[in-house]
């Protein structure tokens, strides 16, 4: 058995395994200790698992993993949480670039908020008279009402594995627009559940109110079961960038594992 220290964080209520692998203390294929970190009864218990690496050419590479185990696509919330990891560890300052597996992103920290810059987005999709965009990873956006009500397992669920998005599956988000921004519920594809918020899918949720005319482009403000988070962006015709998702990115607790 080996030791190995971990950082738990956690952003709007999206919580990570936060994992220093510059030394490649941990195998990245080992699927099955990966599930075994995120089980919630018998592990540390999280939605993923962040391994932080270096990087050549920037402050570090960020890979992240689902509680199935296997990497998966960019994780906004995540994304955050690896920046302020890295700036606690001495890996970067509080301007950085750092490589995920999305491409180059810029993140800075500014008191208690840490900003992450999310990928571009061009001509966002409508599949079923509904929004489908990918901010790194993909989803699909409905806007409901009362969406407290909403099954959001079983919907999100049904949605997750239909035919328009094979054979990878999509995150499911359910929106609702308030008074003073929105207020998103995502059903989030390799957790199999709904997380208490998602990054990318409060951005992707953000971008197709502004699109829908809801909002302007300066600042959404997003509510989610978790926290609150923001999202800043500009529209060029059917391209979307300068975009920026704002939000807390708190450390837990550290602590060791024999693995």
């Amino acid at each position: 058995m080996a030791a190995v220290l971990f950082n738990k964080y956690q952003g709007a209520g999206n919580d990570f395994i936060i994992i220093d692998n510059r030394k490649d203390i941990l195998n990245p294929d080992n699927s099955d200790l990966i599930t075994a970190l995120c089980n919630r009864r018998y592990g540390i218990g999280a939605d993923g698992l962040i391994l932080i690496s270096e990087c050549l050419e920037y402050d570090f590479e960020m890979n992240y993993f689902n509680a199935d185990g296997f990497e998966s696509s960019m994780c906004g919330n995540g994304g955050r949480c690896a920046a302020d990891f890295a700036i606690k560890a001495g890996i970067a300052d509080k301007r950085m670039k750092f490589k995920a597996i999305d491409g180059i992103h810029r993140a800075l920290s500014e008191e208690d908020i840490i900003r992450l810059q999310m990928k571009d987005v061009k001509e966002p999709e409508m599949i079923n008279n509904n929004y489908y965009i990918n901010t790194g990873s993909p989803h699909y956006i409905l806007f409901r009402d009362n969406i407290k009500d909403i099954d959001v397992f079983n919907e999100g669920k049904e949605i997750r594995w239909a035919r328009e998005f094979e054979p990878g599956g999509t995150n499911v988000n359910f929106v609702e627009i308030e008074d003073n921004g929105i207020f998103v519920r995502t059903f989030e594809r390799g957790v199999e559940d709904e997380t208490l918020s998602c990054g990318t899918g409060v951005t992707a949720s953000a971008i197709a109110a502004v699109l829908a005319g809801h909002f302007d482009t300066d600042a959404v403000n997003v509510r989610t079961r978790g926290g609150n988070l923001s999202v800043s962006l500009k529209v060029s015709g059917a391209s979307i960038h300068d975009i920026w998702l704002s939000g807390p990115a708190t450390f837990v607790y550290k602590g060791e594992i024999s693995i």
